[in-house]
């Protein structure tokens, strides 16, 4: 994943560095953050054995609760089945992407370095896909085709295609409004404070992302109907 400024509520992949009394210390993965978790947003409930959900070493799925100067508050808690089940399978795609990598060039480190300053290896990968000078740039042309081809004979599952968004309304009916501009029909979930997060999932990435433009360009004409703020996230 690219390096981007982490979110409160946003989900993350981290791995457990050490607990120390009710404390639990996470490196955040892609990030050179490191984030703080407390016994009660390990689990609901009395737990018995911290060690059945974290342990030095462990990789886990949290949420950030809060960012503040000097602290990341994570809960593991509050991620639901779904989330972790997203981050964990993209996460295996990506080790198996690097894998893939290395068997093509010795110059493997560095150019999976390079790919994630701006992207993730499975978004800058589909996208090569459709143009391989992207790959061209990185190493050379042979390696490039036989990277590809490795890819486009492998039985990839459905690409998924994120993108947050806000969407508010001052009227007195804002809520019923809002409800009119949201297809119900699309994978649209709610954040918080008026932000969504519109999900499609396809086999291609290019149609995945052609799809969720013009259902972000609909919900845009929709939203200035009803007299909405509508802004996409970068």
């Amino acid at each position: 994943m690219a390096i981007k400024e982490l979110e409160e509520e946003q989900i993350v992949l981290c791995t457990v560095k050490n607990i120390a009394g009710t404390a639990v210390f996470c490196k955040i993965e892609g990030y050179e953050k490191e984030g703080t978790m407390i016994t009660s947003e390990v689990a609901p409930g009395r737990i018995r054995n911290l060690r059945d959900y974290v342990s030095p070493g462990r990789k886990i799925v949290c949420k950030i609760l809060k960012i503040d100067k000097e602290n990341i508050y994570l809960s593991l808690r509050r991620v639901s089945a779904k989330e972790r089940k997203e981050v964990l399978e993209t996460y295996e795609r990506e080790r198996n992407l690097a894998a893939t990598i290395k068997t093509i060039s010795k110059e493997a480190e560095n150019i999976i370095k390079k790919i994630k300053e701006e992207s993730s290896l499975v978004e800058f990968l589909e996208q090569a896909k459709e143009n391989p000078k992207l790959l061209e740039n990185l190493m050379s042309k042979e390696e490039a085709e036989k990277l590809l081809k490795i890819l486009k004979e492998k039985k990839e599952k459905e690409v998924i295609v994120k993108k947050k968004f806000s969407l508010k309304s001052e009227a007195e009916d804002g809520i019923v409004r809002i409800k009119r501009v949201l297809p119900e029909e699309q994978n649209i979930t709610y954040l918080a404070a008026g932000r969504f997060s519109l999900e499609i999932k396809n086999k291609d990435y290019k149609d995945a992302n052609s799809k969720l433009m013009q259902i972000l360009q609909d919900i845009e004409k929709k939203a200035k109907q009803e007299g909405c703020v509508f802004s996409m996230e970068k």
